[in-house]
């Protein structure tokens, strides 16, 4: 009878065993994901691109200053830690992208990687800003890149390049055709004091703008203006829900009154290129008295796809200048489908990593 019931007890001590094991530790697992933490900034530089792509995270820069010569993709798993850059471009000797590299995107088509960019052949003063693109020779966003050439970003028979002044090229979908947008001139100046404002135009593929370029905003509201040059600039889709929005940066990039502005799809069925189809607002995100210069902002989404997340650049100093670092910051949505972003949090506040890290 003892021996029954000594048979008995066993697999139940076992099964305790297991699961105070594993069971706990797999608790204590999930316990110490919620207690994750990161705190801005993460990184050094300006003009932060990230794209989310099989899991990982891929993070475009110029390398170095605003004059810089080359472009790097870094690789990462975690939205919240920046991989290890590998450059993947470099200009050429000579030409009209030789110099002055500003601002690169990663985008990815059709199984290729495109990275548009804005270069020069000289500066100061940044009167040569014209943008081109590259295409990756295989699937790998870190791999060779093959120059497709400049982008048509308005017509000037008499420069050398034939193009008007154009800088921060973005590119995205709506109902099916690809559209690029960017921050370019009237006309091209001597002076690099010159108003910018946002243009799109339709593409034909990822390296061809195919259509005449429409003017869709310029610094004309009066949270845009009263500064040293008004100007808008570093453009981006966030698409949600079948609502279109231009998130862009207006005001000086040197300055501490940098912030994030908002153009709206007003009709998604019909055409983009019409300006009258564009509302604006804003600002949307714009700096405080502990964070200044809240610009030219990329977007994804958490691990887990459950959160929206902004990633942005600030100024170091209020001093005029372009010494910046990275940051990023949860954001939300409005029951009347807008983006939230909410205030920038300071550095070194400790933050919940983004959802499934």
């Amino acid at each position: 009878m003892n021996n029954k019931k000594n048979s008995f007890r066993t697999p139940i001590l076992w099964c305790l065993l297991f699961f105070s094991l594993y069971g706990l530790n797999d608790g204590n697992a999930q316990l110490n994901q919620n207690q994750l933490k990161f705190k801005n900034p993460i990184g050094n530089g300006a003009d932060p691109w990230v794209i989310k792509h099989n899991g990982y995270y891929y993070v475009c820069q110029s390398n170095g200053d605003i004059n810089s010569k080359g472009i790097s993709v870094s690789k990462s798993n975690k939205l919240s830690q920046l991989g290890k850059p590998v450059t993947v471009w470099n200009t050429p000797a000579a030409g009209w992208n030789s110099s002055q590299v500003w601002a690169p995107e990663l985008h990815y088509f059709n199984k290729k990687w495109y990275i548009y960019y804005a270069a020069g052949k000289a500066g100061p003063p940044y009167i040569h800003q014209r943008s081109g693109v590259l295409e990756s020779v295989t699937d790998d966003p870190q791999g060779e890149y093959v120059d497709k050439g400049i982008l048509n970003t308005g017509v000037d028979a008499g420069n050398e390049t034939g193009m008007i002044w154009a800088i921060d090229v973005n590119v995205g979908h709506i109902a099916g055709k690809l559209y690029a947008v960017w921050s370019g001139w009237e006309q091209n100046a001597t002076t690099d004091k010159t108003s910018q404002h946002l243009y799109i135009a339709e593409m034909s593929n990822p390296w061809t703008i195919s259509s005449a370029r429409v003017k869709i905003s310029s610094p004309d509201q009066p949270w845009e203006t009263g500064g040293p040059l008004d100007l808008n600039e570093g453009p981006q889709f966030l698409m949600r829900n079948d609502q279109v929005f231009i998130i862009y940066s207006t005001r000086e990039s040197w300055t501490p009154e940098y912030r994030l502005a908002q153009l709206k799809l007003k009709d998604p069925s019909k055409s983009p290129l019409d300006a009258a189809n564009w509302e604006k607002r804003g600002p949307v995100f714009q700096g405080t008295a502990k964070v200044l210069g809240t610009g030219h902002a990329s977007f994804t989404q958490s691990p887990d796809g459950k959160e929206w997340w902004v990633f942005y650049h600030t100024k170091k100093s209020s001093t005029p200048g372009w010494a910046r670092d990275l940051r990023l910051q949860k954001f939300t949505w409005r029951t009347d489908g807008n983006p939230d972003f909410g205030i920038p949090i300071p550095a070194g506040v400790s933050l919940p990593v983004p959802s499934g890290e």
